[in-house]
């Protein structure tokens, strides 16, 4: 007899368990990011003792209207939850390359901004970075693959 209990989140019926392929799909996915991840992270820390967390949090605020995120916002741009990205940002702050400030905005809240030192470690690191993404992710596929990756994972993050 099929499985016909409802999904809680959706109302419709539950999927079966995925089979031996979705499964290796699945894991061969994790797999990959862990490796590209690690790699990046291995070689940011070896030549710009910076933390790929530290980078990504440089990146998001260099992005970002005026060059500052409320915290909430940061720890959600770089998926960290909010004691997460609290104690990066004191690391980064003691170290001069974020500081915190009332909100320009509306003067209320407290945000994160990157300073001149941040945005000039950030632009030495993003050499190392990118160089490490050519190498690690765009050279091992081709064009083909990798408009195939972008359109899957478009799927998986709307």
């Amino acid at each position: 007899m099929p499985n016909t209990a409802l999904n809680p989140v959706a109302g419709t019926p539950r999927r079966p368990r995925p089979d031996a392929d979705e499964l290796a799909a699945w894991r061969g996915f994790l797999r990959a990011h862990a490796r590209v991840t690690r790699a990046l992270e291995r070689e940011l820390v070896a030549e710009q003792q910076l933390s790929l967390a530290a980078y990504d949090v440089l990146v998001q605020l260099a992005e970002a209207p005026r060059r500052e995120l409320r915290m909430t916002d940061l720890a959600d741009a770089v998926l960290l939850s909010r004691s997460g990205v609290t104690r990066l940002v004191d690391r980064l702050e003691r170290v001069g390359l974020v500081a915190r400030c009332r909100s320009s905005a509306d003067g209320r809240g407290v945000v994160a901004a990157l300073t001149p030192a941040g945005l000039e470690r950030l632009r030495a690191a993003a050499v190392t970075h990118l160089d490490g993404v050519v190498r690690h992710f765009v050279d091992r596929l081709d064009a083909d693959q990798l408009g195939e990756l972008r359109t899957i994972t478009s799927s998986l993050s709307d």
